[in-house]
């Protein structure tokens, strides 16, 4: 089973969260490792998309309107995670994150969206 990698996108790229999860062997990239930094939502799935791994973001409402835009058109993704902004501590989204990486591949995120929400008991 493949390992789910992560891209943070700008509003989720709080360098206490990457850190948190690369400490615990999850495979991070945030925007401004990838230099991206500024970029459309768009511009930000793309990349996610190219590079295999499911975008994690707290914009709940842009990143679903493109997931939707995307499965209409016939494209496909590495996956979404979203969750609301502020909701969470760190912890709660660690424990959150890593419970969604052990229960799904990869390829089981691939067209996916999942509610961060669902994975935090």
């Amino acid at each position: 089973m493949s390992k789910i990698r992560l891209y943070l996108d700008e509003d989720a790229s709080d360098l206490n969260l990457a850190a948190a999860l690369q400490s615990r062997a999850v495979d991070v990239w945030t925007v401004a490792d990838a230099g991206m930094l500024g970029r459309s939502d768009e511009d930000q799935l793309a990349l996610a998309n190219q590079n295999n791994r499911a975008l994690f973001s707290f914009n709940i409402r842009d990143f679903y309107r493109l997931h939707t835009l995307w499965i209409q058109q016939g494209l496909s993704h590495s996956g979404i995670i979203l969750a609301p902004q502020q909701r969470y501590g760190i912890g709660e989204l660690i424990r959150g994150i890593l419970s969604l990486m052990d229960s799904k591949s990869a390829a089981g995120m691939q067209g996916q969206v999942e509610f961060l929400s669902n994975w935090i008991s």
